[in-house]
């Protein structure tokens, strides 16, 4: 079965994360956490687990591992018993993401003094600050990848197969991949990532990805295009282009006769069939423009949803994050939001509590802007402070770990009151929904998301997965609306 999206929960406490759409395990996974890659069977000789934590971009780079590897002679697997190379696409967004892997790799090393052969590797994010810890230190590994470096997988491979460590870590300033198709092995054969660029120049200071993920650097337009048009010939109906900062898309073609921005490229997409929605993530404030949100409103076809983080609503502890934009930017943006969008689009957020030195009138500003948004949903995290990152460098982390965690607490009560205020206003309301998958509850009831990502259940009746339904919503609660289809 294919596996949806599985939000990764770093807190101690509940957060409300854009709802996946009947999120299942698998029994060889740690609870919650991961995706793991299932089975094909076209009779390879090798066989490669993959387990991929943390973002879409990981889970979008897992299935470019795929194709690699694929090509390469091995099948995937969802079981570890059955084993020759087991993979870790890995995530260091958050302290706990690497405390996680590195108890999920001594998992698996029990796996391997049983099966003395199988190879086990560290892709993505955590490769590069933890080479030498995972290689010479704790010899949990035997190779360890950069997310520049997997078209250098087979011959890494060959290395340790000659019973040598391998590693490839160095980043680069054209790698986009661009040219290999991805295996959809967690698709539900719907819905589908698109990676649109790699990187990012942001350097916010809280942020590790310019140091695992490198420069910004755009994927070919045409390319992106092209996969976009496979996908929808392979019967798929939905796709999220994907970026760290999808609104700094920017290409031109080599003799400079060519020159997309994401405004552009977002129209490209949309224009090749009107049965294809189309989804995006992230959106930076600092870059999100008028040209943008006017695209979106042109078609609809494009969702009416825009992920714009905030993670202040302080303009001091904005300018200390490097966010490069201050609070009356943000809100502005909003506000041309819903004067060209109207009231019912909708916005999600990422918020960090208890960042450097911010006061409890600061982040009571946090609650303010939450308060004058209302956020249809929001990523809430307390601050942690990541190794080699500008904030670790130059300022201190000294917001006590109890008052982290109790504005944290009052950042997701308010976010549940205003997801419930939103989700309400869908009732006795007619919805326009992607049949995703069936409800995690029953097998006689459909789960889909309308153009505002809100989750709809409702009864099954003749329609099935893929299916376009108009639904009409009679009850709503914080995360879900129910709903029965009309016509």
């Amino acid at each position: 079965m294919a596996q949806p999206l599985i939000t990764l929960d770093f807190l101690d406490a509940p957060t409300l994360p854009a709802p996946s759409v009947d999120a299942v395990t698998h029994a060889d996974t740690p609870s919650g956490e991961v995706r793991v890659n299932p089975a094909t069977r076209t009779g390879r000789s090798r066989k490669l687990y993959l387990e991929s934590y943390g973002c879409q971009m990981n889970f979008s780079d897992s299935e470019i591992v795929s194709s690699i590897l694929f090509d390469e002679g091995f099948d995937t697997t969802d079981s570890l018993d059955q084993a020759d190379l087991v993979l870790l696409n890995t995530c260091s967004i958050r302290e706990k993401a690497e405390q996680t892997v590195r108890m999920r790799l001594s998992q698996i090393n029990s796996y391997k003094k049983r099966r003395p052969g199988m190879l086990v590797g560290v892709l993505g994010c955590m490769a590069e600050r933890l080479k030498t810890r995972f290689l010479e230190e704790e010899k949990l590994v035997d190779l360890v990848v950069g997310p520049d470096a997997y078209r250098d997988l087979p011959q890494l491979i060959a290395q340790v197969d000659g019973g040598q460590k391998a590693v490839n870590v160095l980043l680069s300033r054209e790698e986009t991949y661009a040219d290999i198709t991805p295996v959809r092995l967690n698709s539900n054969g719907i819905t589908a990532f698109i990676s649109i660029m790699r990187g990012c120049d942001n350097m916010c200071s809280f942020c590790v990805v310019p140091f695992t993920r490198g420069r910004e650097r755009s994927r070919d337009a045409h390319s992106i295009v092209r996969e976009a048009q496979d996908l929808v010939a392979a019967g798929y109906k939905e796709v999220t282009l994907l970026g760290q900062n999808v609104d700094s898309y920017k290409w031109a073609s080599e003799v400079g006769t060519e020159h997309v921005n994401f405004a552009q490229l977002l129209e490209q997409v949309a224009l090749i069939s009107p049965e294809l929605r189309v989804r995006f993530s992230t959106s930076h404030p600092k870059d999100i423009t008028d040209e943008v949100l006017h695209t979106i409103a042109r078609h609809e076809n494009i969702c009416k949803y825009i992920h714009l983080p905030a993670q202040s609503g302080n303009s001091r502890v904005l300018a200390l994050m490097n966010r490069t934009y201050d609070r009356p930017w943000y809100e502005e943006r909003v506000q041309a939001i819903r004067r060209i969008l109207g009231d019912d689009c909708a916005i999600s957020t990422d918020m960090i509590s208890g960042f450097c030195s911010e006061t409890e009138d600061e982040h009571q500003d946090t609650l303010s802007l939450m308060a004058q948004v209302r956020y249809d949903m929001a990523f809430m995290f307390f601050y942690s402070e990541r190794p080699g990152t500008l904030a670790a460098r130059k300022l201190e982390d000294d917001v006590p770990l109890e008052v982290k965690k109790r504005r944290l607490a009052e950042v997701i009560a308010q976010q549940k009151n205003h997801s419930r205020e939103r989700n309400a206003r869908a009732v006795g309301q007619v919805h326009r929904v992607l049949a995703e998958n069936f409800s995690k509850r029953s097998d006689e009831h459909l789960s889909g998301r309308n153009s505002q990502n809100q989750v709809i259940i409702f009864p099954k009746k003749h329609y099935k997965k893929g299916d376009y339904v108009d639904v009409l919503v009679h009850e709503s609660t914080t995360n879900t609306l129910l709903g029965e289809a009309i016509g």
